[in-house]
């Protein structure tokens, strides 16, 4: 008889998954009041920022299409996040205990809308490196189907890729079903597992979608950017200025993305021996700081918008 056998590490039949992030933070109710006013902010600042790009005739141009694309995914993915832990603060629990499926989908939902935005990004960097580079075929490369198939693309790649990715955690064996933290990742979910060859191949192909949505569109915004950069040395001084002018809130946006994206996976493959505050705090953080970053981004940096932003509020000075 096996008496050495370690009965953890067996298989257990797992229909829901606890939550326990939630006791990393000491007062809620300052977190509350805190994470409520980030949500409204981001609400009412995306909300005015597209209602502008939409009323304005002017600004119905790729690069707002792209650029309220974008604000659209972070009101998607706040919408998914915030409301939530909203309630879970003010009811001031400790953990909370979804099912599996449910936990499923918020990680396809929040993942699939998070890489969506790289590949915006990326589509945004293409079309300024043809309005800056290729000024003349602009008109002919950046047209109205061309928007639509890259709106299309950056939308349901993701979908596509990060819901295969869910499909190969859910059919994992778990041994284990509390998380420290306060919402589903992909991650975590096959962290639960008992490892083994299933395991392994959801680990690779989780990788393989991080470079196919994450890292090749960095690349590619990296290349773009260089690109106009160059032209833009060999221009005259206000070509160049006027040209970097509409560059510069993109690759903010990008770098914003760039760096909360890159603390939250490099604190999740190296937390081994790390405090679980540090893990909520940087979950946390990667969601709210680009969802609270980029609507003021947008509406101060880009001339367009920030003219028919104080044109709207009333702020717009008598010549």
């Amino acid at each position: 008889m096996s008496a050495g056998v370690n009965v953890t590490s067996l298989p257990i039949l797992v229909t829901s998954v606890t939550l326990d992030g939630l006791a990393q933070l000491s007062n809620q109710r300052l977190f509350f009041f805190f994470f409520l006013c980030a949500y409204l902010f981001m609400l009412c600042s995306d909300s005015l920022v597209v209602y502008v790009i939409c009323s304005q005739r002017s600004l119905h141009r790729p690069m707002f299409v792209f650029v309220t694309a974008v604000l659209m995914n972070s009101v998607a993915g706040s919408t998914v996040f915030y409301p939530k832990l909203l309630v879970d603060l003010l009811r001031g629990v400790r953990s909370v205990q979804v099912t599996l499926r449910v936990c499923m989908c918020e990680a396809w939902l929040l993942y699939s809308l998070g890489t969506s935005s790289f590949l915006l990004l990326a589509a945004m960097s293409f079309d300024r490196y043809v309005s800056i580079c290729r000024p003349l075929l602009y008109t002919v490369v950046m047209s109205p189907a061309t928007v639509l198939a890259l709106l299309l693309l950056c939308w349901l790649l993701p979908v596509g890729l990060v819901g295969t990715a869910v499909l190969l955690a859910s059919r994992l064996p778990l041994c284990r079903s509390q998380l420290s933290r306060i919402y589903c990742d992909i991650y975590s979910l096959v962290s639960l597992s008992c490892g083994g060859r299933e395991t392994l191949l959801s680990e690779v192909y989780n990788l393989s979608v991080i470079v196919a949505t994450v890292l090749l569109p960095a690349i590619f915004v990296l290349f773009s950017y260089s690109a106009v950069l160059s032209v833009c040395l060999r221009r005259s001084r206000s070509f160049s200025s006027k040209a970097l002018s509409t560059c510069l809130p993109h690759l903010l946006v990008f770098c914003n993305y760039s760096v909360s994206s890159g603390v939250e996976v490099l604190h999740r493959r190296l937390q081994a021996g790390s405090q679980p505050t540090a893990s909520v705090l940087t979950s946390i953080f990667q969601v709210m700081i680009p969802t609270v970053f980029n609507p003021v981004v947008y509406g101060l940096k880009v001339t367009e918008i920030r003219a028919q932003l104080r044109r709207l509020l009333g702020c717009q000075r008598a010549d």
